[in-house]
């Protein structure tokens, strides 16, 4: 039996829409992607500063003791900066 019109109509609307669900989902996926390499480098950066900077360390100290979930606070157990050199913005530190 021949396909009508409206088949192949309706067939073509099913593969673009297929084709147009495709590329949501791998722009979702390279948006999701950017985003992580985003927060990463962040982290990066701001672990280095608290390694030099006492108030950088102190704020990632209290950033981790407030992460919610405990899993979480787990991973940084062993964590520990190693004596920032004071900031120049500590009140300890003479001027």
């Amino acid at each position: 039996m021949a396909e009508t019109e409206l088949e192949r109509a309706e067939k073509r609307y099913a593969q673009a829409k297929a084709r147009l669900q495709a590329l949501k989902n791998r722009e979702t996926t390279r948006q999701r992607k950017l985003d992580t390499r985003r927060k990463v480098i962040l982290g990066g950066a701001l672990m280095d500063l608290a390694e030099r900077d006492s108030g950088a360390a102190a704020m990632l100290d209290r950033l981790i003791r407030n992460l919610p979930r405990e899993q979480d606070r787990k991973a940084f157990a062993d964590w520990g900066t190693s004596s920032p050199a004071p900031s120049s913005s500590d009140p300890e530190t003479p001027s």
